[in-house]
């Protein structure tokens, strides 16, 4: 096994490799996408076309039970970059001043090891975590933005792009918005079908997620120019299928086949304004949205599915261009997902600082190499986006580094065990600031989700594997299971010293569950 340090001047950063295998590897991404588009349990799923993606799994393994420590844009990829749980809760965009909300240059991510041991970095797309680490990184060169969405008026390759197809930069022809609290006034845009700004019809191959995947496999090309011979790692994060969307021309029929089968999610329903149990965090967003009408739920609906379609189209174009470059069936592919989408439960699209397990699960297919075993097609094991670095890095024999909270998901995909995962789920700053703390448990072969509040100690309990959610905490079944829920949850608050600020409210609120001690309530005392 040989050491390496991510700086060898000042040996930092020390970590091992075993091996000198070193395939090239695929790493795609989408942005906010429904479980309803990939999870085999839903009706949804049987109904979009995704034949790409689906390759991906195919030749691969996927794992049914992925989830994101944040259902947030930044967190989440913080998390996936560094392998840990996000060391900050909030988007740049809607931060307040102060709070963090990007990583640091010193932040060691797993394209860094990568990046040291010879492969020749790629990536174009969403980073979201802070440009100035991503150069320092990637180089220069890279083509990679830092907002929640895409730069489409002023990405200077994708208008030359589009001058080259002699295609106008994309307007809406038909636009979806919600509706402010009086029912009446537009509010939010969900975006919706586009056309050229001169009313011409938008091609389906002019779209911007189009252009993300065309770009990647040119930036594959040059890597083989600049660096022949050493292994290329390709990352290409689109911002797709997060709204608003943009439906291109050519999808009208495919729009009428997908709108016929959707039937709006049960908890969509009237706003009951009126309620005084209702959860106040949901209602702030459910306000946000403003999705008073079913017809409009049902075209957001239609629009998510549609837009995960354009993401296959596009990523069409990278896979056969690698399988025509014979590069394809020796390459190592990771397909997942920042975070979930609502897609109209609870009258709510997007995703926000709240605990519905929607907005935590996402897809995540491994292909590897095909000289490497795969046994475990479909894996329900629970599993975690912070796993993806250490996945990775194993496809390049490099040993997990000490820091990094995943496991190599390979293991599983070939019968074997992981070592034990950790998962603890963060709120913090989006539409409304509300910080909380959720893990998962079994109970009586019941996958449960159990969320904490702490401002105002609301809690929530849901059972992971059903479509549509309630707060099983309504019901007294659940309410029995109160006293084993907070001392695990004391048990996970205590185990390590990032939760200690939760700990703090939640022994408060749940005092009458948990035994008297002399403790000092402070935490720190001073001698």
């Amino acid at each position: 096994m040989k050491q390496y340090f991510l700086n060898s001047k000042e040996r930092t950063g020390s970590f091992y490799r075993d091996g000198e295998d070193a395939p090239n590897i695929l790493f795609i991404t989408v942005d906010m996408i429904s479980a309803d588009c990939y999870h085999k349990d839903r009706p949804l799923s049987q109904v979009i076309n995704t034949p790409n993606i689906d390759s991906i799994a195919e030749e691969g393994t996927s794992f049914n039970n992925a989830f994101t420590p944040s259902p947030l844009c930044g967190p989440a990829r913080a998390a996936i970059f560094t392998g840990m749980h996000p060391p900050y809760l909030s988007n740049g965009e809607r931060s307040p001043v102060g709070m963090k909300i990007d990583l640091e240059l010193h932040d060691a991510i797993f394209q860094d090891y990568l990046k040291r041991v010879g492969y020749v970095l790629k990536h174009t797309g969403k980073c979201h975590v802070g440009v100035e680490k991503f150069i320092r990184t990637f180089g220069e060169n890279i083509h990679a933005w830092d907002r929640w969405g895409p730069p489409t008026e002023d990405d200077d390759r994708y208008l030359a792009y589009l001058a080259d197809m002699n295609v106008k930069l994309p307007r809406y022809r038909k636009e979806l918005r919600g509706l402010q609290i009086d029912k009446l006034s537009p509010a939010n845009s969900f975006g919706g079908w586009i056309e050229q700004s001169d009313g011409e019809d938008f091609p389906l191959d002019a779209h911007y997620s189009v252009f993300l995947a065309k770009l990647a496999v040119e930036q594959i090309k040059a890597a083989k120019i600049q660096s022949p011979g050493k292994p290329i790692f390709s990352q290409i994060d689109f911002f797709d299928p997060h709204q608003p969307y943009s439906i291109p021309s050519g999808l009208e029929g495919r729009y009428e086949q997908i709108r016929r089968v959707i039937v709006p999610p049960k908890s969509f329903e009237p706003f009951d304004e009126n309620n005084p149990n209702r959860n106040k965090t949901l209602d702030l967003y459910k306000q946000y949205w403003g999705m008073y009408d079913e017809e409009l739920v049902k075209d957001y609906i239609a629009c998510h599915l549609l837009q995960v379609e354009v993401v296959d189209h596009a990523l069409g174009h990278m896979i056969r261009f690698l399988k025509e470059e014979n590069m394809w069936d020796e390459m190592a592919v990771v397909f997942s997902a920042d975070h979930g989408d609502m897609n109209g439960r609870l009258a709510m699209a997007d995703k926000g600082s709240y605990f519905i397990p929607e907005i935590y699960r996402v897809p995540m297919h491994v292909k590897p190499p095909s000289s490497k075993n795969v046994t475990v097609k479909d894996c329900g094991e629970l599993v975690s986006t912070i796993d993806i670095a250490p996945t990775i890095l194993a496809f390049a024999c490099i040993k997990c580094p000490d820091a990094m909270e995943g496991d190599d998901l390979h293991k599983l995909m070939i019968g074997g065990e992981r070592r034990p995962l950790t998962q603890v789920y963060q709120t913090g700053v989006h539409v409304g600031t509300n910080y909380g703390f959720a893990f998962q448990f079994e109970h009586q072969d019941r996958h449960m989700f159990y969320g904490y509040n702490v401002t105002t100690g609301h809690e929530e309990l849901y059972d992971v594997n059903l479509d549509d959610q309630v707060n099983l905490f309504e019901m007294e079944e659940f309410l029995n299971q109160k006293p084993t829920i907070v001392e695990l949850a004391a048990e996970l608050l205590q185990s390590d010293p990032r939760w200690a600020g939760y700990w703090a409210s939640y022994r408060l609120h749940n005092a009458r569950f948990l035994p008297i001690n002399k403790t000092d309530m402070q935490m720190l005392k001073p001698i």
